[in-house]
């Protein structure tokens, strides 16, 4: 049996991207990653395509629990190419398969990881933040928008992959490329945008010189507005750039810092 007599449907999709999002990382390992998740999500296919118990299935079987790491937002792209090719051409795609599972899965990780992972939680959680903390219920309303979004991104890639096959991997190409510079440029954007607005650290300690009083705050703001929130934020990077440092660690540092700080009583810490 070189060739698969079975058609995808729409409940094969709808099972697939159930399974992608529920249970895709459950089998996650250092040895081979995502490799048992991605063969669990398309089990019942395979099993439809090539029969339960055959050696095919068997076959592919062992291929697709090989290594497999990738973004969590775009392995159903590869997960739909693979399957058209499968489908049409059964045991003879293997090696199709597997180059196109090792060849995508480096270039799409830092592609979906990077706009979906970082930049759109940056730029959008930035607007969210913000309304929500002046009262805005809408904050809450555009943060839950923009996951579901996500999701039904998550949804609809898979079967318009199976329709294009291999020729999403040129198509989508340069369009993915120009995406990933202008969503890197808004979110760097975003997110010092971020550090001006919602960051306040203010140093409070205004010493005496004779009659003089002295606003240090005021001082620095005239040689470089909102400087000790970005000196903060460096600081923070710094720190979680650190060997065996965790954001938790991070956080109860900066807590001790915060509380030390303000007994003492020359600075005064807060989030807006």
């Amino acid at each position: 049996m070189t060739k698969s007599n079975y058609k995808l449907t729409k409940e094969d999709f709808n099972q697939i991207n159930k399974r992608s999002l529920f249970t895709y990382q459950l089998g996650w390992n250092y040895e081979r990653m995502q490799g048992s998740g991605y063969l669990y999500i398309i089990l019942p296919q395979l099993r439809k395509m090539y029969g339960d118990g055959t050696p095919e299935l068997k076959e592919m079987m062992k291929m697709h629990t090989q290594f497999f790491n990738t973004s969590n937002f775009f392995h159903t792209i590869i997960t739909g190419i693979d399957l058209a090719l499968e489908e049409n051409e059964g045991v003879a795609s293997k090696d199709a398969v597997n180059g196109i599972k090792t060849g995508l899965m480096g270039p799409f990780a830092p592609i979906g990881d990077s706009i979906f992972g970082s930049l759109v939680p940056a730029i959008m959680g930035t607007i969210a933040a913000t309304l929500a903390a002046q009262g805005n219920p809408v904050g809450i309303l555009l943060w839950v928008a923009a996951a579901m979004a996500i999701n039904v991104f998550r949804w609809k890639q898979l079967e318009i992959a199976y329709r294009e096959g291999t020729k999403l991997i040129t198509t989508m190409r340069d369009r993915l490329n120009a995406l990933v510079d202008a969503a890197t440029v808004m979110g760097v954007f975003m997110v010092g945008a971020l550090i001006a607005t919602m960051i306040n650290f203010e140093v409070s300690w205004m010493p005496q010189i004779g009659e003089k009083v002295i606003d240090i705050q005021d001082l620095l703001n005239s040689i470089f507005p909102r400087l000790v929130p970005a000196l903060f934020t460096g600081f923070v990077f710094w720190l979680l750039g650190r060997k065996g440092m965790t954001s938790t660690k991070a956080i109860l540092i900066i807590i001790v810092l915060a509380v030390g700080f303000s007994f003492i009583g020359h600075f005064l810490f807060g989030m807006a």
